[in-house]
């Protein structure tokens, strides 16, 4: 495996990482290894790198896929992209903010995984782009802030909004951690590397998302609340109506959000949609 020397990059052009973008650029082959490792590539994936950065992480895909999709939305690191990539004839750079770019028109109709470093302040928004796009990936792998990774896989009685947003759509996994000083700039807190196996279909048909997420979103608006409160308030209904919508779920009204499993939420969103008719 060849490793990129990013530290004679950033001298060459000078580079100085943007806190507005989020820039922490993974360095170390260590943390990169583990990235590598978790992704799994078999040779024949198309891979989507979101955030290429100095290209780090790339170049190491390059090497383990048959193509990467590089996407990078700072203009000013592509010339230190292109020189770390230009032996390598399978990476495709763009410029965009996956936030905006429609994923259809960058990738082939063949399956993708994801592979990324992404900024902490925007993970939520990034994680909820892929799994809601038309065409889903069939693993993503993540770096991210630890904290957020362990939110995520959080099971019965710590399940937040995050969590069970992302439980739907597939199994999360926290494969390895690194350590902030195997970035550049080191960020303030330690990063995990989170694996998500998608499902073929996500465990809430996508007719019937928009209701799902009211309800969750609901739920867990007033968190320290009862779900008989939180769901009233939430969904601009009176107690009583929510409590008849929990007990026809068959759960106690006197829960919280966190407590409940994801068949209890799908026994809730069957409730809903029962009781709409």
């Amino acid at each position: 495996m060849k490793f990129l020397d990013t530290h004679s990059l950033i001298r060459k052009y000078a580079i100085r990482p943007k806190k507005s973008l989020g820039q922490n650029f993974l360095v170390e082959p260590s943390g990169l290894r583990k990235v590598l490792h978790a992704a799994d590539l078999r040779g024949d994936e198309q891979v989507l790198e979101i955030g290429a950065g100095l290209g780090s992480l790339t170049v190491l895909l390059a090497q383990n896929a048959r193509e990467v999709v590089a996407i990078e939305i700072d203009q000013t690191l592509f010339p230190a992209l292109q020189e770390a990539i230009c032996q390598y004839k399978n990476v495709k750079p763009a410029h965009g903010d996956i936030l905006e770019l429609d994923l259809i028109n960058l990738l082939s109709d063949e399956p993708f995984v994801v592979v990324a470093n992404i900024p902490y302040y925007i993970t939520s928004a990034i994680i909820r782009k892929l799994l809601e796009a038309q065409k889903r990936p069939t693993h993503m792998v993540l770096t991210i802030q630890k904290e957020v990774a362990e939110r995520i896989i959080a099971r019965d009685g710590k399940m937040s909004l995050l969590a069970l947003s992302v439980q739907i759509y597939g199994k999360p996994e926290l494969v390895a951690t690194i350590p902030a000083g195997a970035f550049y700039p080191a960020p303030d807190v330690d990063s995990a590397v989170l694996k998500l196996s998608l499902y073929e279909q996500p465990l809430i048909e996508d007719a019937n998302s928009d209701t799902f997420f009211k309800l969750a979103t609901a739920g867990f608006s007033q968190k320290r609340k009862t779900l008989r409160n939180s769901l009233a308030a939430g969904l601009g209904i009176s107690t009583q109506e929510s409590e008849n919508l929990l007990a026809y779920a068959q759960i106690q009204s006197i829960r919280r959000a966190e407590t409940l499993n994801l068949q209890e939420w799908q026994q809730l969103l069957a409730a809903c949609l029962t009781l709409q008719e």
